[in-house]
């Protein structure tokens, strides 16, 4: 069975940086497509950045691109996303997803795997 449990979460002050990490178990990491969501309080579940399953391929919501960006290791089994110039509206629980494709998918509803998320809060 899939796991994937993100880390790296905390509280940072606006223009700050963090780096998010999904460890991945329970399967051929090489074989799944790779994404982060995130979900305000009261808000639906957005898409924030996905890549494919060699790291070729990635793709970033307009909202973070330029600020955030996704990678993976596959030798290690994680996937990465590093937030700098972090605003206040990027607070969020931020979550990681996986699903066996070749595709950098950004449709919530094509991932098959979900963590629980990691807390991202920025303060102004």
């Amino acid at each position: 069975q899939v796991q994937l449990v993100e880390s790296g979460g905390g509280l940072v002050q606006a223009g700050g940086s963090l780096r998010l990490s999904c460890a991945f178990s329970g399967g051929t990491f090489s074989n799944y497509a790779m994404g982060w969501f995130r979900q305000a309080p009261g808000k639906e579940r957005e898409f924030v950045a996905a890549i494919n399953r060699s790291g070729r391929v990635t793709n970033h919501a307009d909202s973070v691109k330029g600020r955030f960006t996704i990678s993976r290791a596959n030798a290690e089994n994680t996937l990465y996303l590093q937030m700098n110039s972090l605003k206040p509206e990027d607070t969020a629980v931020y979550l990681c997803a996986g699903v066996v494709s070749s595709y950098a998918e950004r449709q919530l509803s094509q991932y098959q795997y979900w963590g629980q998320g990691t807390q991202v809060t920025v303060s102004s």
